[in-house]
């Protein structure tokens, strides 16, 4: 029998107290309580979705196949038609063997290493089959029923089923594929082109897709027992041209298509529970046309279009997963961007800031719920340095447009009732990197810009600003956190031209140290946390990005974005329980989100 070292790596350890720096899993024994001890996650109510690499060949109307960590894509239009296939590892795609015939709005089931693609169009629909063995595609017997835009389910490529499709006519007809040939079974209730599906072809889903004429979308959903098709609920939203994963009994509709939006691109995400479809978080990036593969727990969404023919991949994880998630909080009542922030997740401040192109003073204070304004600053501005909590925050440097020399060295000292004016910065610069500062005794100004980016980092005690070491890259408009001992700071812009840097650097409270890259290089990132727990959202990667990352102390890992994208926001909190608000997206935007990180909790393991 393996014993417990053997399958951890490592013996249960004995604390007098419970450890402050548990993982996921981890059992100790508590002398104190004289207990053995475990801890595990709080799970999410809700799943989640995270942007993944982007595929080699942007496409729509591809055909795909596996799982969230080993998938497959061929086929599709960029244009032009293409019979590309690449594969996914759960981080990046790679280019394989192409399809033998190139075709759009192709079908496929099955796996990575063993996969089926079939139907289509090249100039004319097509019945045209291939069967995918892990290295290369070979033809084999086509379907009975030349068409295209059809669903499809199917656990390798000796066991697949072929449903609907076609514009005109429409399309009922289903075949099973026995791993030589395909034959004809009983058909769709509902016939229907564009439509979705998952499973085996003894028991599958289909669901959603045009019954006739452009945007006739339905939301009809049936069930598959290997004989007969049965009707069961429909989905909330109707519509076609959406991605699939799951199976008969659980299954995701992800985007697509539906008359409300006249055709366009939709993100709403439904989840099918054997019975009924709910709806969940909505996709990043909105789209029609595109691929899934994966579970309801693990899922996969790539390819597609949103306007153009897209790469972009998104990776879900479903309910009951120990994953962070952002939902709408309470709007500032002053919209703004480039304002200063400080504080938690409820209890923030968000202060001054641009009102593009004016400057404001405005300060607000937020509850967990809604904002509240409170006491403006003495010098209204932009671009400032800022930290502490909601009553004791420290804001220095910024600017005002119609000021000449426009940059400012004043700090200002709110005690949670009124703002004094303190000793100012040594050298005056504003888009200082912002977040850093316990209270209105302790804050850090690091960066920012004078004539050109700047090095500079300054410490406050309380009194007075004391420049201190150099970040080893110059730099304004960066995101950072923590406090004037140490903090982080990551991204921002050398300078001119735009160079939007992912670079990261650690402050010890004497000197910094460059530590792993984001990994998406972006300038004004909201940010939250401390220097060995941090999460960095938003900002500018030209254009504005949604991407969130969070950061363990050595690397950082894209989770769930923003629902908004935005950037010159404001952040406060810590990485489990952050909040963004304001910044700019086309405009000046007053719209906050809060993040929420699954809590662990301890359990203690009975003896009874």
């Amino acid at each position: 029998m393996a014993e417990y070292k053997g399958i951890h790596g490592t013996k249960i350890q004995n604390y007098t107290a419970d450890p402050d720096n548990a993982i996921t899993g981890q059992v100790w024994y508590n002398e104190t309580d004289q207990v053995l001890k475990f801890q595990y996650p709080t799970v999410t109510t809700a799943g989640s979705w995270r942007t993944g690499n982007s595929m080699n060949t942007a496409r729509s109307g591809s055909g795909g196949a596996g799982t969230q960590t080993a998938a497959l894509v061929f086929g599709g239009s960029g244009p032009p038609t293409t019979g590309a296939t690449e594969k996914y590892d759960g981080t990046s795609w790679t280019e394989v063997n192409d399809l033998t015939t190139a075709r759009v709005s192709v079908t496929g089931a099955g796996t990575q290493t063993s996969a089926l693609a079939f139907g289509g169009e090249t100039t004319v629909p097509t019945g045209a089959t291939e069967s995918y063995n892990g290295t290369s595609w070979t033809e084999v017997n086509d379907m009975n029923t030349a068409r295209h835009i059809l669903a499809g389910a199917g656990a390798d490529n000796t066991s697949a089923l072929a449903f609907g499709g076609g514009t005109a006519p429409i399309q009922a007809f289903t075949e099973s594929w026995n791993g030589t040939s395909w034959i004809e079974v009983a058909d769709l209730n509902t016939g229907r082109g564009i439509l979705g599906g998952v499973g085996i072809n003894t028991a599958a889903l289909a669901f959603g897709g045009r019954i006739a004429g452009p945007n006739n979308n339905v939301g009809n959903t049936e069930s598959w027992n290997g004989t007969s098709w049965t009707n069961v609920s429909s989905l909330t939203t109707g519509r076609e041209n959406m991605g699939s994963a799951g199976i008969q009994t659980s299954a995701l509709a992800i985007g697509g298509a539906n008359p409300t939006n006249s055709g366009l691109s939709i993100g709403n995400v439904e989840l099918w529970s054997g019975s009924s479809w709910a709806e969940q978080n909505d996709i990043n990036t909105a789209r029609q046309n595109s691929d899934g593969a994966g579970t309801t727990s693990n899922g996969l969404v790539f390819a597609g279009y949103d306007g153009s023919p897209t790469g972009a991949t998104e990776e879900w994880t479903g309910a009951g997963a120990p994953v962070g998630a952002w939902s709408t909080g309470g709007s500032l009542n002053t919209a703004r961007k480039e304002l200063g922030n400080a504080g938690t997740q409820t209890a923030a401040l968000g202060m001054a800031g641009s009102l593009g192109p004016a400057v404001t003073g405005v300060v607000e204070s937020y509850d967990g719920t809604s904002w509240t304004e409170t006491t403006d600053v003495n010098t209204a501005r932009r671009a400032m340095g800022s930290g502490g909590t909601q009553t004791s925050a420290l804001i220095f440097g910024g600017d005002r447009p119609a000021d000449t020399p426009d940059t400012k060295a004043i700090t200002e000292s709110w005690n949670g009732s009124i703002w004094t004016e303190v000793a100012d910065l040594n050298t005056a610069r504003k888009y200082l990197a912002g977040g850093v500062g316990a209270d209105n005794t302790n804050a850090l100004a690091i960066g920012g810009l004078i004539t050109a980016s700047s090095a500079l980092t300054e410490s406050w005690n309380g009194t007075s600003w004391t420049e201190t070491g150099d970040l080893n890259q110059g730099r304004y408009q960066a995101g950072a956190v923590g406090t004037n001992t140490a903090a982080l700071a990551f991204g921002g812009d050398p300078g001119s031209p735009p160079n939007y840097v992912a670079v990261t650097e650690q402050w010890n409270g004497s000197s910094w140290t460059e530590v792993n890259d984001l990994n998406t290089g972006r300038q004004s990132p909201g940010g939250a946390g401390t220097n060995t727990l941090a999460l960095a959202f938003g900002g500018n990667a030209d254009p504005s990005t949604a991407v969130t990352e969070e950061w363990d102390g050595v690397s950082w890992t894209e989770v769930a974005d923003l629902s908004t994208a935005r950037f010159i926001l404001g952040g406060a909190g810590t990485q489990a329980a952050a909040l963004a608000f304001g910044g700019n997206i086309t405009a000046v935007t007053a719209a906050t989100e809060e993040w929420n990180k699954p809590s662990f909790t301890t359990k203690t393991i009975s003896t009874d």
